[in-house]
């Protein structure tokens, strides 16, 4: 998935210099098109966080059901 962020990220950037702006037109679209590539990969992280700790909270679930019950001594 970086390498495709990566990729991603180098085409708008070189789309935005061969494009015919002023040069102040340009370093503000690529601006805003880094801030939007790393609001795109913030949510990314968070949706993925969010999986690891529900598959995390199931896994400890499924362990707990498996381990035996404790006999009184």
């Amino acid at each position: 998935m970086s390498k495709l962020l990566t990729g991603l990220a180098l085409g708008v950037v070189v789309g935005l210099l061969l494009a015919p702006d002023k040069g102040s037109e340009t370093r503000r679209k690529i601006a805003e098109k880094g801030r939007e590539l790393k609001d795109r990969f913030d949510d990314f992280v968070d949706s993925l966080s969010d999986k690891i700790d529900s598959l995390r909270a199931e896994a400890e679930e499924t362990v707990e059901e498996a381990r035996p019950s404790t006999y009184p001594a």
